[in-house]
């Protein structure tokens, strides 16, 4: 019984540390295992398949007979592809490449869990304009205006002055220019 209790509270404790990224990165993890093991034993079919053709301008370009077996993921237009295998052959690259609808229910899944947490109501906007401005009337601000050079030198200072609803500017120049 201790046993089942310690395992269930780190699990818990867990859960707690990573959340859901943790569990929504272990389905991706999962499921790109599951892939490259399809992949590997050529376990998908080619009507699942998109074909990429890549023109490369290569001046000692060799060709390859056969295709080989390459791993990568590519997102295009919001669709998510993995890469199964590539062959260059004389000045074209092509790339199979296999529709992975899985990693895109996943990685909307997480985008819609975020979104959870900060997507704001409609009602926040206009609060949130009367927050910033109620920051630049009452807090002051101090801008410094250095030079990199050793030519003239201008120094800018806002100044708010307290209870007050304006700000002084003092412009100061420290010295000419030298010849």
């Amino acid at each position: 019984m201790r046993k089942i209790l310690s395992i269930v509270l780190s699990l818990l404790l867990l859960m707690n540390v990573l959340g859901y990224y943790g569990v929504f990165m272990g389905l991706h993890y999962k499921n790109s295992q599951d892939l490259m093991q399809r992949f590997d034993a050529n376990d998908y079919g080619e009507q699942e398949t998109v074909t990429i053709k890549v023109p490369l301008a290569l001046p000692y370009a060799s060709s390859d007979d056969q295709f080989e077996r390459v791993d990568g993921e590519l997102e295009h237009n919001g669709e998510y592809y993995r890469l199964v295998k590539q062959r260059l052959h004389e000045d074209t690259l092509y790339i199979v490449c296999y529709k992975d609808n899985q990693s895109k229910r996943i990685k909307q899944a997480l985008a819609d869990y975020v979104k959870t947490f900060t997507d704001k109501p409609v009602d926040a906007k206009s609060s949130g304009k009367v927050i910033q401005n109620f920051i630049k009337d009452y807090i002051s601000s101090v801008i410094k205006i250095e030079s990199a050079t050793g030519g003239w030198e201008n120094s800018l200072s806002f100044f708010a002055i307290e209870h007050a609803y304006h700000h002084s500017v003092v412009s100061l120049v420290k010295h000419p220019p030298k010849a």
